[in-house]
């Protein structure tokens, strides 16, 4: 199992009421977790950043069960071998739905959307991970200069996502410097963008960053 399953009663009501050291072997009562990849498949980014951030607790969020168990034995294994990997770990649940029952106000420093879902169809538009009302619920998780990842390998949802980012007031597009590695890691650490890679495809990139509410200036 993967520990916690939000999608059959198992989500907490408050992120006060979550208990991380479920996931986590070495969680304290004063830590927090700070990255959240969104739709995180098979785990190959988290795996990478695990490593690159020791420091930071990070969770990724999948809702298919097949692949949630898969991450959740994944970390396990990797665990045995090296204890750093005990900072990252998996929740099968819908991001859609229950983020802010995960995360207090301004606790999250990175979030990833690497290759949603294209929801190609008009009609299907609405289930897209990127949209005015879920925008608002990553503006609300995440601290002001936190930074959201975006990739795709569909042109029209890279247009998409960058639209909306850029059209919400509490984001702006952001170049990342040499030093963030996180950036450096968003190309060929998922199962997906080695797909894509293999296929001689194209990934388009986009980091935004989560600026101060021009109405609380």
């Amino acid at each position: 199992s993967s520990g916690i399953n939000a999608e059959y009663g198992e989500c907490p009501v408050s992120p006060d009421t979550m208990d991380w050291s479920v996931i986590y072997p070495n969680f304290k009562p004063d830590d927090r977790v700070r990255f959240c990849d969104v739709g995180c498949g098979y785990g190959g980014l988290l795996v990478t950043l695990s490593t690159l951030y020791p420091d930071k607790f990070m969770v990724g969020f999948e809702i298919r069960v097949k692949v949630s168990d898969y991450v959740n034995d994944r970390f396990k294994a990797l665990r045995l071998e090296n204890p750093v990997y005990g900072n990252a770990g998996v929740i099968r649940t819908n991001a859609m739905k229950y983020l802010p029952n995960f995360f207090r106000k301004g606790q999250l420093e990175k979030l990833f959307i690497l290759y949603p879902d294209p929801h190609f169809k008009r009609c299907k538009h609405k289930w897209r991970i990127v949209s005015e009302g879920l925008l608002a619920e990553y503006a609300y998780v995440l601290a002001e200069g936190g930074l959201v990842y975006t990739v795709s390998d569909v042109k029209e949802v890279h247009d998409w996502m960058v639209k909306h980012f850029t059209e919400f007031p509490l984001f702006e597009r952001y170049t990342p410097g040499p030093e963030d590695k996180a950036a450096q890691a968003l190309i060929g650490t998922t199962e997906e963008g080695k797909k894509v890679i293999r296929n001689n495809g194209e990934s388009w990139t986009a980091i935004f960053r989560r600026v101060t509410d021009p109405q609380q200036q």
